[in-house]
């Protein structure tokens, strides 16, 4: 006996995630077009009075500027390239790269962007293969490896114009990131010396949050046992520390080609690699995106007391922002859209996997 059955039509609906996602990626794309509208309408007065005094500048120093900034980025490329190489990860330099630029975009032009930024290198590197501690001990070395940079800069600036540095901060400074770099060696060959405190630390937590006071033991216990293979060697540590140098010294060296650009008047290089190490270190603490207004009056401020006429500082930082801002983010986002769009959110990390 044959028994016909009617077909049951069922209903496939897309998943809400899936619907989610196309509409999410439009509303974010709108919502940054907006805030440029808005950042570009609030700064334009200020903008439009500076590009006035930027008339007719060599085109032969512009290019040079670019070229040199293009390096700038690079050198950060490295350098973070360098401290995923010291622990066992061998990432292409052109990937390096774009990383470098898109999150140096997300960090000068979004409103909280160092955390824009932060989540985005995050995420890349863990798909570069790292594992979360090799990623956010990355993160964490490269900041405080430019923040080194930067003092160790000024400092040379202070000595070249026969100034007096702040010499205890600066050894202060390098001391605390030996220190750190010293520390995380100690963590990877004896994990266990990390995980005393942190079962203490999380004990306290757990205590506060009225959880059992080993909640999460394992999740930190595997964290510490992930920095294991980072071996930040002095080869490594003195290459990446170069790089990080040379990515500030690049930036300043930027800046002299933007005043050689529109004017021919003799440059004293100790004044104005102070003058920018000013205008750097006023950026880091603005709230406003890529410190504008912020960065452009210190880095004038800076020239003009170095004996630039105040018509030739005004236009030369144009320039400089041009590059050093417009050229560079607009890359940068680009670099981002790119890695979006190849590697897009819902990619499961490569394994981990060291050189060997």
């Amino acid at each position: 006996m044959t028994v016909l059955v009617e077909p049951i039509q069922v209903e496939i609906t897309e998943p809400v995630t899936r619907r989610t996602r196309r509409w999410l990626r439009p509303a974010a794309v709108a919502a940054v077009l907006v805030m440029f509208g808005v950042e570009l309408a609030i700064g334009w007065p200020s903008l439009s009075s500076a590009l006035s005094q930027l008339h007719d500048p060599r085109l032969s120093w512009l290019v040079a500027a670019l070229a040199v900034e293009m390096l700038a980025m690079t050198a950060y490329a490295r350098m973070q390239r360098r401290l995923l190489l010291s622990a066992g990860l061998r990432v292409p330099l052109y990937r390096s790269t774009a990383l470098a630029y898109a999150a140096h975009s997300l960090n000068e032009t979004l409103p909280g962007g160092p955390a824009f930024s932060t989540q985005f290198n995050y995420q890349q590197m863990r798909r570069f293969g790292a594992t979360p501690a090799i990623a956010s001990w990355c993160i964490a070395l490269s900041g405080i490896l430019s923040t080194t940079a930067l003092a160790v800069v000024t400092a040379a600036g202070a000595v070249l114009s026969d100034g007096t540095p702040q010499w205890y901060s600066l050894v202060a400074l390098i001391t605390v990131t030996v220190l750190i770099a010293v520390g995380f060696q100690q963590v990877n060959r004896r994990p266990a010396i990390a995980v005393a405190p942190a079962r203490v630390a999380l004990g306290w937590v757990n205590r506060l949050r009225r959880r059992p006071a080993d909640q999460g033991l394992d999740q930190v216990e595997g964290f510490v046992g992930q920095l294991g293979s980072a071996r930040l060697t002095p080869g490594h540590g003195a290459a990446a520390a170069v790089y990080a140098v040379l990515n500030w010294g690049f930036d300043a060296v930027c800046l002299w080609m933007c005043v050689r650009a529109v004017s021919d008047a003799p440059i004293n290089p100790a004044q104005l690699l102070l003058a920018f190490c000013a205008g750097m270190a006023a950026g880091t603490i603005t709230l406003v995106p890529g410190g504008l207004g912020i960065i452009d009056s210190a880095l004038i401020l800076g020239l003009v007391t170095g004996g630039i006429a105040t018509p030739t500082a005004i236009a030369a930082v144009v320039l400089y922002r041009i590059v050093s801002f417009g050229f560079i983010i607009g890359a940068g986002w680009i670099s981002w859209l790119v890695i979006r769009q190849r590697h897009p959110a819902t990619v499961n990390p490569a394994p981990y996997r060291p050189i060997t």
